[in-house]
């Protein structure tokens, strides 16, 4: 059977009806591939749906990384992404991490961003959401992250830290 998903860094997180993809082969996903190492053994245009969750803060070059997932995606795929907020203390803790990012991390690969030289993948930014550790004061400071996230991030972050962002982007081919 022929998947349109692909699951980038599975771990033990295995999705149906993807094609689960890990660099050790201990996880079991199907492909065992360092995402380091491109291309990345897909055909372009494989895929209609991209998971990374937990991943892309791993890797030694985001605008490479990002070229791949535009490569392996069909035109109008839908991108999940979710990575490290800047201000989480386990963006710090882990030793693994190598990449922090913000509200507006997404935007230097979309066709309207100043920066957007450093790849030329595109994307649409469907969503982007900031997420918080439970509890109800965070509830409350996650309304208002969301509604002001350039202020939230300039002023409040190190006080109100987030734990995580959510991407959701379509590909612009």
């Amino acid at each position: 059977m022929e998947h349109h998903k692909l699951n980038l860094g599975c771990g033990r997180k295995h999705l149906e009806d993807a094609v689960n993809l890990d660099m050790t082969p201990e996880t079991g996903p199907q492909v065992v591939h360092d995402l380091n190492c491109t291309p990345w053994p897909f055909p372009d245009n494989r895929f209609n749906e991209v998971f990374a969750y937990d991943v892309i803060e791993h890797l030694s070059d985001v605008p490479q990384t990002m070229m791949e997932i535009w490569r392996c995606s069909a035109p109008g795929a839908v991108v999940h992404i979710t990575v490290p907020h800047f201000s989480c203390m386990n963006a710090f803790r882990d030793p693994t991490h190598q990449h922090f990012f913000s509200y507006r991390s997404m935007d230097y690969f979309t066709a309207g961003h100043e920066l957007n030289f450093y790849s030329s993948a595109r994307f649409e930014v469907i969503h982007t959401q900031l997420m918080f550790l439970p509890g109800l004061l965070n509830r409350l400071i996650r309304r208002l992250a969301q509604r002001f996230a350039e202020r939230y991030e300039e002023r409040w972050a190190w006080i109100f830290p987030a734990w995580y962002l959510y991407f959701k982007l379509r590909t612009v081919k």
